[in-house]
């Protein structure tokens, strides 16, 4: 390896949920970083194309697809476009998710189940199709939360679950990958200041009052261990939720 060049050259990699917030942060620091880049959005094509153009505006590669991570054949899709596209896939970054609280006596059926099915079973999705291309040195990353094992607020039972299902998740995956040199680690943030989650919120304050370092993380933080994940240093972690709070309710 040229110890000059970036530490993803050659490389190419797949977010899920990459045209705002966590993943945008983490398309533009792997793209930074010398990998190509496709990422999945749902809605907004104006946010996903400007996250494009800002990456090839600096020189590097980056290719949006339109997938709902709560429709599984989409979320495949995206992966084998990704492969058709740059022809390989080295590094699959799972970060779609959704937040929706609720109390139990009032949390519906449906909000449930779709819960359940972007912030669970796309993540297994897109990990199986992604393995079936990767060779050894792959990466497969999840964006999960610190409401694993802390939560601190009223409404996120469901949420929490998620978040707890995949870190289980992430130990099995990463036994079955680990003789084809594939490592599955997670990534646990906490509260962080995206356009879902700004810095002004005036509930944020009581949150940070939480929080020993007093500020939320930023986004570019989390893509930051996201990056190390993803590369070659980090061939020994596997099968790990890291945590990146600022120590939160610690």
């Amino acid at each position: 390896m040229n110890p000059e060049a970036p530490s993803h050259s050659g490389t190419v990699a797949l977010v899920t949920g990459g045209s705002r917030g966590i993943g945008a942060a983490i398309v533009r620091r792997l793209a930074k970083d010398g990998a190509a880049v496709a990422f999945t959005y749902s809605s907004s094509p104006e946010k996903a194309e400007e996250v494009v153009r800002e990456v090839q505006a600096a020189g590097g590669k980056a290719l949006a697809i339109r997938a709902d991570s709560a429709d599984a054949k989409a979320v495949q899709a995206a992966v084998d476009e990704t492969v058709r596209k740059f022809g390989r896939l080295d590094v699959l970054a799972n970060n779609a998710g959704i937040l929706r609280l609720g109390t139990v006596d009032e949390y519906s059926l449906e909000d449930f189940d779709r819960m359940v099915a972007v912030n669970v079973r796309a993540v297994f999705v897109a990990a199986q199709a992604a393995a079936r291309h990767m060779t050894r040195g792959g990466r497969i990353i999840t964006i999960g939360s610190i409401s694993a094992v802390r939560a601190a607020f009223p409404g996120s039972s469901v949420y929490s679950m998620t978040k707890s299902a995949v870190a289980g998740m992430v130990r099995g995956l990463a036994i079955d990958l680990a003789p084809r040199g594939i490592t599955v680690n997670n990534v646990q943030p906490g509260p962080t200041a995206t356009d879902m989650n700004p810095e002004d919120a005036p509930y944020l304050e009581a949150v940070k009052g939480m929080m020993p370092v007093r500020r939320l993380g930023g986004a570019e933080e989390i893509a930051g261990m996201v990056a190390y994940l993803a590369s070659p240093e980090a061939a020994f972690v596997t099968g790990s939720s890291l945590t990146i709070d600022g120590g939160y309710i610690a």
